[in-house]
């Protein structure tokens, strides 16, 4: 890699991160901490709701609701009129989990921010439906948004397991040969659901959130009977010639997150394969910092965003 593919943006979370973080680990966790208590929560919950759009988005934006291959999706207009960039956003939550309330402001802060438009698919999730449910969705929303606004001005973006389903939705376009989006943006994303390098052990007594024997087997529960440390189910993993085909890439990813190991790597295989790709990092930013709109981090990440998409 080169000396600028990989730059820090802050040394130290700022005071309102380091509070977020405080109040954060004294919370329960959104998922357990160890596998088997992960696997009987799974095995007994009750299927889950995603959180509404907020009531006031439909004053402040234009709001379109439609389906994507029979699944809910929402669009926010800015009001003036669409933007001249839309994003084609994918919530996080490990497959399992809908999308969280956490997840509205920094849809709001995106429109109102970058001055895009956004697209967010409201994805069934597994197990109670197998993850082909959510390929098919990516791939419904998208070939109607190519329809209606320039491919090259629609990027792809989403955190966590949002940021694997961006990153596997640019590579299906890229072998099929048809429109192709402009730019991909990947908020820390899951790159790799075996979790097998292991020097991310070393980050994780500082992770808040995430686990990694949790995530094994919410990995294996996504797979279903593919293989895990498969192209298909591990971008991480995608061949070469695959990723010498995908857009311009950007990653942000806190240094206090697991995902920030297979983020270095991954961008280093971005490179070598000849893509335009830069990794963004936070000192002692947790998963997913960006959703915490007010704090220095997440506005940094948006600033840089807006710059990305003026490029």
């Amino acid at each position: 890699m080169t000396d600028t593919s990989i730059e820090l943006r802050s040394a130290k979370p700022s005071i309102l991160m380091r509070v977020v973080k405080w109040v954060m680990s004294r919370r329960k966790p959104v998922f357990p901490h160890t596998a088997p208590e992960f696997e009987a929560y799974m095995a007994g919950r009750a299927l889950p709701k995603d959180a509404a759009m907020p009531e006031k988005f439909r004053t402040q934006f234009d709001v379109q609701e439609w389906e994507a291959a029979g699944q809910k999706v929402i669009t926010l207009h800015p009001k003036p009129g669409p933007g001249e960039w839309h994003m084609l956003y994918f919530h996080g939550g490990g497959f399992v989990l809908p999308m969280f309330k956490e997840h509205w402001p920094l849809a709001q802060a995106m429109v109102e921010t970058l001055g895009i438009s956004i697209t967010l698919p409201l994805y069934d999730v597994v197990p109670e439906s197998p993850a082909a449910r959510q390929d098919a969705l990516a791939d419904a929303a998208f070939a109607k948004l190519a329809k209606s606004h320039d491919p090259v001005k629609i990027v792809l973006n989403g955190d966590s397991a949002g940021g694997h389903m961006a990153l596997s939705l640019a590579l299906r376009l890229a072998r099929a040969g048809g429109p192709q989006p402009g730019k991909l943006a990947l908020f820390a994303p899951w790159l790799d659901v075996t979790m097998a390098d292991p020097a991310i052990a070393a980050v994780e007594p500082h992770d808040i959130m995430l686990k990694i024997g949790t995530l094994r087997s919410c990995g294996k529960m996504f797979a279903g009977g593919r293989e895990p440390s498969g192209a298909e189910c591990s971008p991480f993993f995608a061949a070469k010639e695959d990723l010498a085909a995908l857009p311009p890439t950007r990653i942000w990813t806190g240094r206090h997150d697991l995902f920030i190991i297979d983020s270095r790597s991954f961008t280093g295989k971005l490179l070598d394969a000849g893509v335009d790709a830069k990794l963004y990092e936070y000192g002692g930013a947790p998963h997913v910092f960006m959703a915490v709109v007010p704090t220095r981090e997440s506005k940094d990440c948006l600033h840089l965003l807006r710059e990305f998409l003026s490029e």
